[in-house]
């Protein structure tokens, strides 16, 4: 069985030419089958309201569709959060007689540019979507050497009469087996995996980049949050502060100052942090931070998350970030009792 995640970007409801919809909430779910291969199709549905509509869908896509429409404010920002994200494969459908010249100077040193312009044909676009899901399928634990432990991000969460609560994400690292026995991060609570299901089958495992849902037990619906992570990791952080270098990208022009509320995106958390301290860096568009978050962010060792400004007027998106390398355990009281 393979599997593909896709955000749709630029175009309301072009998701629904593609698949049948599924979870509505500030992304919508679409979801695609033909006999063991899915796509699940991610629409930021309350983009450009709010930026995290557009974090979230992104963050959890192995490949984009831009669809462009006109050449505006929102598709530069799209641009930059998939590049923020690190979106590297992806599509774009140019409508209303937009040459791709004009398109082709806005995604120039962006991972855009090495997305592959096509025609405005969902018939034929889920096709080769659907071609490229089934060269992704995933080798059972029983045929891996090494199982990597695993690390199930959340993005919804409800109770099920008869079963508990149930869980629904995407498996970002290594492989969930059912009756793991994971760690609910950043609270630290142990949950036990009942059940698993991938595009409504019962199954016995799933691997990276799967969407789950998760029968879980020994937890309640009111431990959870969108963004934690159930792991068995033990390499994972979760940090409360950091100091960090900033890569701002050059379209950003205000100056980074203390006392500035950022957001900081990872996986799906989406973090309002305080900058305690800005310094410039070495290059014009380099800075170091001290960062205060409201809550743990939880995150593998190195790597990077986005950096966002709420209050930004065109442009939202900052830039990323550099996480640590080692790793970090938190154990903030302060941020603790703000978890509860």
């Amino acid at each position: 069985m393979g599997n593909l995640n896709i955000a749709i970007l630029g175009a309301p409801d072009y998701a629904a030419k593609l698949g049948k919809k599924g979870t509505i909430s500030d992304i919508t779910l679409f979801n695609v089958r033909r006999g063991d291969d899915t796509l699940t199709l991610i629409e930021p549905s309350r983009y450009p309201e709010r930026l995290s509509s557009l974090f979230y869908a992104v963050s959890l896509a192995d490949l984009a569709v831009l669809v462009v429409d006109e050449i505006n404010s929102p598709l530069g920002e799209m641009i930059l959060m998939l590049q923020a994200v690190g979106v590297r494969e992806g599509f774009i459908i140019l409508r209303q007689y937009i040459a791709p010249d004009l398109v082709k100077s806005l995604i120039k040193g962006t991972v855009v540019e090495y997305y592959r312009i096509f025609e405005d044909n969902p018939v034929s676009l889920r096709e080769l979507l659907l071609e490229e899901a089934a060269t992704r399928t995933l080798s059972s634990p029983s045929q891996q050497v090494d199982r990597q432990a695993c690390s199930v991000s959340v993005d919804h969460f409800f109770p099920v009469r008869g079963i508990g609560v149930v869980i629904l994400g995407k498996v970002v690292r290594g492989t969930v087996l059912r009756h793991d026995a994971l760690t609910v991060l950043p609270r630290g609570l142990s949950v036990l995996v009942r059940s698993i299901q991938k595009h409504d089958d019962d199954v016995d495992w799933a691997g990276e980049g799967d969407r789950v849902g998760l029968a879980l037990k020994n937890i309640e619906l009111e431990d959870l949050n969108r963004g934690d992570v159930l792991t068995n990791d033990t390499s994972l952080s979760t940090s409360s502060t950091l100091s960090t270098e900033a890569m701002l990208f050059p379209y950003w022009q205000q100056p980074v100052k203390a006392g500035m509320v950022v957001h900081i995106g990872h996986w799906m958390q989406f973090i309002p942090t305080r900058v305690l301290s800005a310094e410039q860096g070495t290059g014009p568009h380099q800075y170091r931070l001290s960062l205060l978050m409201e809550s743990p962010l939880v995150h593998p060792p190195g790597g990077s998350a986005v950096l966002c400004y709420l209050d930004g007027k065109k442009l939202r998106v900052m830039g990323t970030i550099s996480l640590p390398e080692r790793r970090i355990i938190d154990q903030s009281p302060i941020q603790q009792e703000k978890r509860t």
